[in-house]
Order: structure tokens, then sequence, then C-alpha cells
């Protein structure tokens, strides 16, 4: 049951993998030892009872460290300790009825920052998704509050105090006690006392490697909690020669788990190609550090605002964060980046520095404000110094670029540097490697930090970038808007380019296209766009793009753009062609450059049955063998170390039962449905290792060993006979078109044409096109110079063309039980047909993937020709091209016979 509560609490709350199997393990040692929740079971033996039975179940806990049961959830920086803390109290609560926790935090601005999460409607309110709390949230009692607080928690409800450590831990001044200590008229004893008194007190520590000094332990052993949860990233004391590790931890996530899943960014240190740190001298290499620090900040920049334009996600304002050795360090570098010299003092207005000297007073009030501030994208602080100020607490997400100046030795460079800078600005990787990625400038350390990287016992594992000498100008990335050829016809484009460019800063190359219409007339024919846009949803009214210039649509257009219109924009245009003229011209080129593509949405009709097919499962490459220990795995050339083989936790008496637990933890497999088709696959698989195995307790070490990995490959082989079957199915379309969905792409260098190839071939990826006649987008880039070629293709023969983008079509695909949107590489109209097609190398033809894609595709066709046709248009075809078929010299007719 307790189990139970603790998955429902994961599931409200969307915890992640590392903070699910921390509130697991809570659950394990509480169920372990029940004598946790005995607040009287308290003395040296008994404590030292707890932590031998707790032993069995982890294997780096020796010592609670603490007068009190105390557990370390040791979670790398970025993966949600406060979010956990959430957790843990909703837990509690929900299965035990515990009301009262202590929330401790190691300094001023962590101590803010929890108090801002634990209070409602806040943006990371650690109890959103618990609906009882949202009736009745916790009281939050904080050190500043707690002699006026209310009676909320004396009448039944859950108080959370949050202290800063300093409130507690102050020795006796002048002799005084510190103000927490003092009675209290309100409750009749000291805050602390009543705190001590509490039989159900939670104590959860955060940063808790702050609270190792003996005055802490001390202040903390006299509170009495009847249980401590501490949290950090770095589990360990600094000793005289050594780090000392905790020995209460329970949970330990490190950074380079927390990396390798995804969670943060991907640390990589930067250099020079051939750089030789001696053919500089310490001030020159400062200067270099510095000058490509910019280098890469401003080419992050690009990327991430162009991966922004392209997704439709907010934009981010990556800034690069200098560390100085010293305030005076601090101001030097400060002066410099003022300057003319330095980029010709473009950096002179959004650079700060935050050591002791610029955050008191009045200035340094501004300058707290600025850095509180720098992850938004309209404050304009790009660069950040710092002299060892920024420690746990300050939480950004769009630190991207560091450069430490301060002498260190390479460890401590890697793990002071990169803590600002792991959170990701959009709470999970986005598969860009540049939005994902987090650079240190290292030209003098580069090896060191790569060979101290690559150490078994580094907290991380980098990759290496090297920046190419300083390109010419017209060789730097730049941020290019991808419009319609629609717009571009109209005048909008330039319009959008010229708003674009001062907002980002970014330049933007022009459409050489002239406009058909004037500045003037450009807005009337983009109000013209805006309420096509609408009627385009009244499918019944416009059924598709060629009902525009009816008469009795046309008419009904004018109306609403007149509607929308200023009279100064009339008054504007009032020596020209009317309001009517601009719509119809507007119409007129809009049904020219538009493919018809109707919104298709296929519902069931009745129930859907799903499950999977019986089948006999393929054990014959599964040969593990009885272990004694886990084995251990390291990757030469990334160094990853991989553990084999987990041992199981609870004794399993029917040898199929350690696959039936590890199978129904799977979120596509119900036991209730799936049972007896679980238990016959569990019962072959251990046939199969009854066949080579002798004894008994061997398959019991196999399968508790290997029960996790023996499931993922029962699991991946049901996904294959995964079925769902629809008596029937409603076809409904919502939309007969679909205007062009803008979009942006990164450029190097010059746009080229259709007949132009990239210097080096295999950077086709990387060129953008331009120069069309026919593609209903400004630019395109392709993936390979086959798909380069189809265009010059479609580009002589067809009438229109373009590269579709995500939600053109919503196309999906089922691979297994998972349904993935289908992006096709081409869609164009000729004179009797509207084309889908994809260019596919030979050899992947015949894949499964491939496979699905163009019978989901195909599906689709055939659904947009029976709308198509019946309101007047062209039939859909689906085509599949070997990319050996494909040549200049081929017509499309040829490529695509019907």
């Amino acid at each position: 049951m307790s189990l139970n509560t603790a998955r429902s609490i994961a599931g409200r709350l969307s915890l992640r993998e590392p903070q699910w199997e921390s509130l697991h393990k809570l659950v394990t040692a509480i169920e372990a030892v029940p004598a946790l929740r005995d607040h009287e079971a308290r003395s040296a033996e008994e404590l030292t009872a707890m932590i031998e039975a707790l032993k069995g179940q982890f294997s780096t806990l020796s010592d609670f460290e603490r007068d009190f049961p105390s557990f370390c959830f040791a979670l790398a920086t970025g993966v949600g300790k406060t979010r956990l803390m959430g957790a843990f109290i909703s837990y509690l609560h929900a299965a035990f009825g515990y009301k009262h926790f202590f929330v401790l935090a190691p300094n001023l601005t962590i101590y803010n920052k929890l108090i801002a999460d634990f209070t409602p409607n806040t943006p990371k309110y650690v109890f959103k998704g618990i609906a009882e709390f949202a009736v009745n949230p916790p009281e939050v009692i904080t050190g500043d509050n707690y002699e006026q607080r209310g009676t909320k928690s004396l009448l039944g409800g859950i108080e959370v105090n949050i202290f800063n450590i300093s409130k507690i831990n102050s020795e006796v001044r002048g002799g005084k006690s510190p103000r927490i200590k003092r009675l209290s008229e309100y409750l009749g004893q000291s805050y602390f006392e009543y705190l001590a008194s509490l039989p159900d007190l939670i104590l959860l520590m955060d940063e808790s490697h702050r609270y190792r000094a003996s005055a802490g332990v001390k202040a903390l052993n006299e509170l009495k909690p009847l249980m401590g949860l501490e949290l950090t990233a770095t589990p360990f004391v600094e000793g005289a020669s050594k780090p000392i590790p905790f020995k209460n931890v329970v949970m330990d996530y490190p950074l380079a788990r927390a990396i390798e899943d995804g969670f943060v960014k991907d640390p990589a240190v930067v250099t020079q190609q051939n750089f030789n740190k001696d053919d500089h001298s310490p001030e020159q290499i400062e200067r270099i550090k510095l000058m490509d620090g910019v280098r890469v900040h401003e080419e992050t920049k690009v990327h991430l605002l162009t991966y922004a334009q392209q997704t439709g996600q907010k934009l981010v304002k990556p800034f690069m964060l200098v560390i100085a050795r010293d305030t005076s360090h601090a101001s030097q570098l400060m002066q410099l980046i003022q300057s003319s010299e330095f980029f010709n003092g473009y950096y002179a207005n959004k650079v700060i520095q935050v050591d002791s000297g610029t955050t008191s007073g009045a200035e340094g009030d501004a300058v707290i404000e600025k850095l509180l501030a720098v992850e938004s994208y309209d404050e304009p602080t790009e660069i950040v110094i710092h002299v060892n100020m920024l420690k746990e607490g300050w939480d950004v997400t769009n630190l991207y670029t560091i450069v430490p100046l301060r002498a260190a030795n390479a460890r401590t460079l890697i793990e002071q540097s990169i803590g600002r800078g792991l959170r990701l600005p959009y709470g999970r990787r986005t598969g860009d490697e540049t939005v994902d990625r987090l650079n240190i400038i290292a030209h003098d350390r580069f090896q060191e930090v790569v060979d101290e990287a690559g150490k078994g016992d580094s907290p991380i594992r980098m990759k290496v970038l090297e920046l190419t000498p300083d390109l010419p100008a017209n060789e730097k990335p730049q941020t290019v808007l991808v419009t319609s050829a629609v717009e571009n016809l109209l005048g909008i484009t330039q319009q959008k380019q010229s708003q674009f460019a001062s907002t980002s800063g970014i330049y933007q190359p022009i459409q050489p296209t002239s406009p058909v219409l004037t500045a003037e007339q450009t807005p009337i024919a983009q109000a013209t766009l805006n309420v096509i846009e609408q009627i385009s949803r009244q499918q019944s009214f416009a059924p598709t793009s060629a009902t525009l210039n009816q008469a009795h649509v046309q008419a009904e257009i004018i109306k609403q753009v007149e509607a929308i219109v200023s009279p100064k924009q009339i008054e504007l245009i009032a020596t020209g062609p009317s309001v009517a003229d601009i719509v119809k011209t507007t119409v007129a080129i809009v049904t020219k450059h538009t493919i018809d593509i109707p919104r298709i949405l296929v519902k069931p009709k009745g129930n859907v049955k799903s499950g999977f097919h019986p089948f006999t499962l393929d054990v014959s490459k599964i040969n593990f063998q009885p272990a004694s220990q886990q084995l251990v795995s390291k990757a030469l050339q990334s160094g990853k170390e991989i553990t084999m083989g987990k041992a199981s936790l609870v004794y399993e008496a029917r040898l199929e039962d350690y696959i039936v637990r590890e199978l129904i933890n799977y979120d596509d497999i119900s036991y209730d449905h799936h049972a007896a088709l679980i238990h016959e696959l569990a019962g072959q698989a251990v046939g199969h290792f009854k066949s080579y195995l002798t004894t008994e307790d061997e398959i019991h070490n196999v399968l508790g060993y290997y029960g996790k990995q023996i499931s993922e490959n029962i699991h991946s082989q049901m996904l294959a006979h995964y079925y769902e079957d629809v008596a029937e199915v409603e076809v409904v379309v919502s939309q007969g078109f679909t205007p062009l969905k803008p979009s942006a792409i990164t450029a190097v260098g010059e746009i080229l044409t259709l007949e132009q190839l990239p210097t080096e071939k295999s950077k086709i990826a990387q060129a953008v096109y331009g120069g069309f006649n026919k593609c209903a987008y400004t630019y395109q880039k392709f993936h390979s110079d086959t798909e380069r070629v189809f265009a010059a293709i479609l580009e002589r023969d067809a009438q229109v063309w373009f590269r579709p983008v995500s939600g053109q079509f919503n196309i999906f695909y089922r691979n297994g039980i998972y349904e993935s949107e289908y992006i096709p590489d081409f869609v164009a109209s000729t004179g009797e047909y509207n084309l889908i097609i994809e260019t596919k190398k030979l050899m992947d033809i015949e894949n499964e993937d491939v496979k699905a894609k163009a019978a989901a595709a195909t599906s689709w066709c055939e659904n947009a020709t029976n709308y198509s046709v019946a309101n007047g248009g062209k039939p859909w075809r689906y085509f599949l091209i070997p990319h050996d078929k494909v040549s200049i010299a081929m017509t499309l007719t040829h490529l695509t016979i019907i």
C-alpha cells in the first residue's frame, strides 16, 4: 500500500526517473525498518540496529552520522532536488499522516528560493498536482514570520517550516541565545523547543554538505527529528588530503548519469586548433580566451535563436560567465570589456561585475537586480564577471559559455566551473547539440581537463570541441528567416526581415524578388492573408483555395479586410488600387502558390481493442551465466562506465515471477489484461535457462541479476506483436487547405542556387539554397545531395513544390506500440496530381520504419484524394524513390510513373 501511495505521488507530480528512484528508496527504507517511524527508538544501540538492518538494502549506508536516522539523497545539479522535497512531504503525509516538516537552507539565496517554491501559485510550486494541497495548502512558516504565525497548523493542517541555518546555528552571543531559542509567550516555550517536542518532525536539509560542521551537527541533533532527509549534489566534505564521502548515502545519482540521461547540458571543453600555450604570455592567453569565449557565445546565440524560430519555442538569450581571480582582476576585466578595443565596445552596456565590491549599497542593488533578471530575453546582460560568489542557489538555465581565468587544478576547474551552467532552458534535451551543450573555454588547460575528465573518478565525461581560426564575416553563422513565396511577392517578407533584424541583431539577407505591391499596400495584403487563414477553417464555406476566387467568398474577404484595416492605411492607398483590388491580387497569388493540404483526422468508431498477439519467444541469443558480483564495462573511447547485472532485492519463490515483476513495470503492459501472455513468455524464458543451467540456485542467480535485461528483451519482442483492432473509422476533414508555416534556419556563407554544391560535398546539410521560381518557400536546406538534385527536378517540372515542416501534414505512423509524426521529404503539385515524395537510400527501402511511413502516407493520400476530387481538386499520390534513380536527366513524370 505504501508503494502504491508513492507511485500515485510520483505520477501526480510527474517525477523524473531519478526523483522516483529516490522516493522509492525512501519507501524501501521505511518498509525494511518500521522502527524508523518510532520517535522513541533513538538510543545508540537502537540506531546501530537500524543501520545494520538497512545495510542489506543500501550498500553505501554505514552510519547515520547524526543522533537520529538521516538519509542522504545525492542528486546531480539540475535534476530537481526541490521538487523531490515536495514529493517526500506529499508521500510522508499521505502514507503516515505526518504534518510537521522542517526545511533547512544553507544561505539566504536558497532560503528565499525555497520560500518561493513552497508558496502556491508560483512558477515552480513543489506541490503542483497534489489535489489535497490545492484545496488546503501547507502553511509555510519562515525564519521571518514564525513569531507571528497563525493557528492553521494547530487546527490540523500541515506546516512546512523553512529556515536559514544561521537562525539555529548561532552560538550564544553577548549572553543571549538565538531568537528562535528564546521564550515565546504565544507558545509558552521557545519555537525551537516547540519544534523539538513534535513527535512527527521530518527534517529536510537542502545542500546538506553545508551542515557537517560541529555547530551545525549539534543544533540539528537538538531538534530531535523523527527522520532526516538530506539532499546534495556533493555528498562529501573536504578532508586534509582528499574528500571524505558521506556514510549515509542511499541514493547516488552523479553528474555523469545526469548528463548521460539528458537531464542537464552536455559539458564540452573548448580550445583552438593547434594552440600552444608556450607561444603566448599569460596576458595574451587571457585575452585570447575572452575573445574566443565571445565567438562561441555569439555562435550559440544564433543557434538558440534559430532553434526557437524553427520550433516555436520560447526565445532564449544565452550569456557568458567569466571567472576572475579576485576583485581587482574582475575590475580590470570589466574595464577591458567596456572599452572600445574589445569588439568595438559592443558589450559596454551588456556586462556586469558581481563580487563583494559591487554588490553592496544602492549600486549593488542594481547589479543584483540585473543578475537575477539575466534569464529574461529582454534583459541586455550578455557577460557576467564574478569572483567565486555564484554558488548554490543561483539557478539559471541560459548560461552557455564559461571562461575560467582563475588559477585552479583541472579537477577544481571542472567541478566549480560547470555547476551553474548545467540547467536546460527547455527543461529537457532538445536533440540539437548546440542547444544542449555547455562550453568551457580552457585553451591553456585543455589537455589537463580532457585527461582529468577521462579519469575513473571524474564527475563528468566532456566532449571535445576545437575552434577553427577566426572566420571572415561572410562565413559566420547567421539566422535566416524563411517565409513563403506568397509573402515574398506581396512585400511582407521584406518587412518581417527588417523587423526581425532590428530585434535579434542578426543580419537577414533579403530575397531579390521584387514585390508586386508597394510598402503602403502591403499591410492590406497582410490583413487579407489573416482573413484567408480564418476562412480556411470554415471548411464548408471555402473547401479549397480555388474557391477564394469565387465572387461571394471574395466579397466576404473584402468585407472583413475593410473592417480590420485602419482609416489611415486606407488613406495611404487613396491614389492607387482599392482595397478590393489588393485583395484580388493577394488571392490570385495565394491560389497560384498554394498546394491544398487538407487537415485530416481519422477517428475510430466504437471500441478499440488492443493488445499483444501470442508468439514464441526467441531467447536463443540470451546466455547469461551465474554471477558472484556485478560486472563493470568501460568504453575506451568515451570512458563511459556500464554496470551489468543488477542483484535482486527480493527472493522469488516462483522463477517466472522474476520476469513478471519487471514486465508489469512497463506502462503499456497491464497485468489484468495480459497476465496469461506474460506468464507464458516468462515460462518460455525460464525453460530456456533450465536447458543449460544445472541447478535451481543458478537459475535464481541469473534471473535475480539479469531479470531487468531479460524483461527488456521480452518487451521489445512483444512490441513486434502489438495489435489494435478498430471495427470502423471515421475520416473528418476540418480544413480544405492550410497556410504555410514560417520557419527559420541557420546559414553559413552565401545562399546557394540549386546548381551549386558546397565547397565540401559532405557539408551539404549546412548549406542554404534560394533563388527559386516554383518553391513555396524562399529558402530550403537538404539532408543529402540526392535531395538537392531532386529539388532541381521539381523546380523544372512541377508547378509548386516545397519541403514540409512539422505539423504541415499531420501524418502519423506506428512503429510497434509508439506513434510518431512523419514529415515527408517533398510535396509537389503538377497539372494532374498532388504528390508526396520521399527519396531514400536503396538499402533502406525495405526498412520497417520506412515501410510504416509509406503505409501511413499512402493511407493519408487516399483520404485526401476522396476529399479533393469531391471538391473539384487533384488526386494525391505517394512515391518512395530510391536514391540511385535520381539524376538531373530524369523527368518528374518518369520518376513518378502513375
